[in-house]
């Protein structure tokens, strides 16, 4: 009799769980190279652009993460458009996908295709050595305008997001 009840257990829970909607594994930035970042600029045309570059092994990237979320709420209203770019290895896959899901960022985020570090480098900002933090400001029609060469304070940010934002008004005026 006992046996009867722990199968008939076993069953319902199989079968009740059978029709359950199952988590969705998380999926993985898309990668881009040098190329793929200019179209993600060019993709971002029209809006004021926040391109942030981070990594997990970037302690100064990890405590900045956060409130660049937070700036994307506030600010994403107004117009501002944050991407995020992600230097991990394949190795530390793990470890970005559950940065990722610990922070549920706003933004969409990318990986930078391993290798060619110079060449990437150069497309982005020809004077940045790829140390991070970094975060580059794009105008709406595409120009880079401004930098955040390490980490920033939130006030760094504002201040520069304003700016950012005020040009891209009177712009469209």
């Amino acid at each position: 009799m006992r046996t009867q009840i722990a199968v008939a257990a076993l069953l319902l829970a199989a079968f009740s769980t059978a029709g359950a909607p199952q988590a969705k594994a998380p999926t993985d930035p898309k990668v881009i190279d040098a190329q793929g970042y200019q179209k993600l600029v060019q993709q971002h045309r029209g809006k004021p652009l926040l391109m942030t570059f981070w990594a997990t092994w970037c302690e100064p990237c990890r405590d900045e993460y956060p409130m660049l979320n937070e700036l994307a709420k506030q600010y994403g209203p107004q117009g501002l458009q944050v991407v995020g770019v992600n230097f991990n290895d394949d190795g530390d896959l793990i470890l970005m996908r559950r940065f990722i899901a610990r922070y549920k960022p706003i933004f969409p985020n990318y990986r930078k295709k391993h290798g060619d570090e110079a060449g990437f480098t150069q497309v982005v900002w020809p004077q940045w050595n790829g140390a991070l933090p970094v975060s580059f400001l794009y105008d709406k029609d595409g120009n880079q305008v401004g930098r955040v060469l390490g980490a920033g304070t939130r006030e760094t940010y504002e201040a520069a997001i304003r700016q950012l934002l005020a040009g891209s008004a009177s712009a469209s005026r």
